[in-house]
């Protein structure tokens, strides 16, 4: 490589800390603000610095696919209300979700046409559903399955009884090759003590039911151009993680749990507002449900496409005053 080049990643290198750091700061005052006693420890800083590589990359991959006949407003860090998002983002560090571990947590950016800028919304994946689930679990199961059943596969119920102590199931595949049409899921959770373990089925109708009303992109549709098999799976894990079957220990509720289950109706509002992108697919089937009976009427926020990609590039002009920090 030539000194010049050397030089240019150097300076591209410099200018991309600079505005991690700013960002690492804007997220760390806010922590403090909101405690004067708190000691932001180094595990916090290194799920900081996740969120501002995760963020990055989604506002790359957003402005790539982003039409400017439709929206003007490029995805720069100039562009984001970053107050806001630093706020969000404190809760989302005390809680332990970790944006750069599969599944955890994701960033999308949503064009809030109040201000002509970008809100960043978060998503609780998979992973991060299991994580909280058994971070605020009463008791923390040993282990919870997760299962469609299909027409060909054999299931059965063996329910508590004078001769059976524990609630258990009999699932078998019989044509793996061909399973037929899916006939429902289900759940099972175990515990240290097998008296406990718990069975949680889900019929086809049930899952369903738990279907968003207003539905994004292709994800209910069947066949190859939808995920339908993909969202009946986290339909039912969903459900199986929810606070109905994994009692949460009411001692362990604190004001980051309860922003973490605020922010599904925020989520589920800018969802219903447009469709999703095709391509944001592989973000949106980690996240939760668009919960259907929401209210429709508020169109100050304009979802765009939710990213997933490389880690970007930063704009050619970056001072502290236009990254809004």
């Amino acid at each position: 490589m030539s000194e010049t080049s050397l030089k240019e990643v150097s300076k591209e290198t410099a200018k991309n800390l600079s505005v991690s750091e700013q960002f690492t700061q804007k997220v760390i005052s806010e922590l403090t603000d909101m405690n004067s006693e708190i000691r932001v420890t180094n595990y916090q800083r290194y799920l900081i610095h996740g969120y501002f590589v995760g963020i990055d990359r989604a506002l790359q991959e957003a402005e790539k696919r982003r039409n400017p006949q439709k929206n003007p407003v490029p995805y720069t860090w100039a562009n984001v209300n970053t107050n806001k998002m630093a706020q969000d983002l404190v809760y989302y560090a005390r809680a332990g979700l970790d944006m750069q571990q599969k599944n955890h947590l994701f960033p999308i950016p949503y064009l809030n046409s109040r201000n002509n800028r970008y809100d960043i919304t978060f998503m609780e994946g998979y992973n991060g559903i299991r994580y909280i689930a058994d971070k605020y679990a009463l008791e923390k199961p040993l282990d919870v399955t997760i299962e469609l059943v299909y027409s060909t596969d054999r299931f059965e119920i063996k329910k508590k009884s004078s001769d059976n102590k524990v609630e258990n199931y009999v699932f078998e595949v019989t044509n793996p090759f061909d399973r037929g049409d899916i006939v429902g899921g289900f759940g099972y959770i175990e515990y240290s003590d097998p008296i406990k373990n718990k069975l949680v089925i889900m019929s086809k109708k049930d899952i369903e039911k738990r279907k968003p009303k207003y539905v994004s992109g292709n994800f209910w549709k069947t066949g190859e151009e939808g995920w339908y098999e993909e969202m009946c799976r986290k339909t039912v894990a969903r459900t199986v993680y929810s606070e109905k079957y994994i009692p949460r220990d009411p001692a362990k509720i604190d004001e980051n749990y309860q922003f973490l289950r605020s922010q599904e109706l925020e989520i589920a509002k800018a969802e219903i507002h447009e469709e999703i992108s095709q391509n944001a697919n592989t973000i949106v089937l980690d996240a939760k449900d668009v919960i259907s009976d929401i209210d429709t009427d508020d169109n100050n926020i304009e979802p765009d496409t939710p990213p997933v990609g490389e880690i970007p590039q930063q704009p050619e002009k970056k001072q502290p005053d236009d990254l809004g920090f």
